[in-house]
């Protein structure tokens, strides 16, 4: 993953500025973007599994970083860096916090659990000829990312498991709607 980057792709200019807040009060007339209207753009909706809402709830929850139930724009604009600029670390940082349903600061076997099979229907989706047993996936994960074998991850064996496995980073890789969506976002024309 190229990391590198130029001054002026990551400089941010107020016209960047004036730009984005032009589409985002196009796409939120209201100033924010709610929960439901967050669903919506992701395809969430009455034919959704429980766990595809649930999963969708915590990535809202996480780009809600003042927890107020809405994202405003100063939240939108942190969330575009992060899906287009941002570090691998970082990414990996925000994907723990997504995956930590609890909020305990470590995965357990069932958030794992609960991820990898996400992930997994969102990649059979994609591709139909995948196969694989969610029970020796996330044993693998744990076998591989749980150093101290205390049964949880904590956030920095994530992160090095992460980067120093590229069979884990497929397995944990956080890859839907959010970044097309923000991409289409960030390049329509006013």
């Amino acid at each position: 993953m190229g990391q590198t980057q130029s001054g002026t792709d990551t400089e941010v200019t107020l016209q960047n500025i004036q730009e984005l807040y032009r589409k985002f009060a196009s796409e939120c007339p209201s100033g924010n973007l709610h929960l439901h209207e967050f669903k919506r753009i992701f395809g969430i909706n009455s034919n959704s599994t429980e766990e595809e809402a649930a999963f969708m709830d915590n990535v809202f929850r996480s780009f809600d970083t003042n927890q107020d139930g809405q994202i405003d724009f100063m939240e939108y604009v942190a969330a575009l860096h992060l899906v287009l600029r941002g570090k691998l670390e970082d990414k990996l940082k925000w994907s723990f916090k997504v995956y930590d349903r609890d909020g305990n600061g470590c995965l357990d076997r069932q958030e794992v659990k609960h991820i990898v099979k996400i992930i997994y229907k969102i990649k059979k989706h994609n591709n139909p000829s995948i196969t694989g047993n969610i029970e020796d996936i996330c044993d693998r994960i744990f076998e591989l990312v749980d150093k101290n074998k205390d049964c949880q991850i904590s956030l920095e064996e994530f992160i090095e498991g992460a980067e120093k496995d590229p069979w884990v980073m497929d397995q944990l890789k956080l890859d839907i709607g959010p970044c097309d969506w923000f991409i289409g976002q960030h390049e329509k024309n006013p």
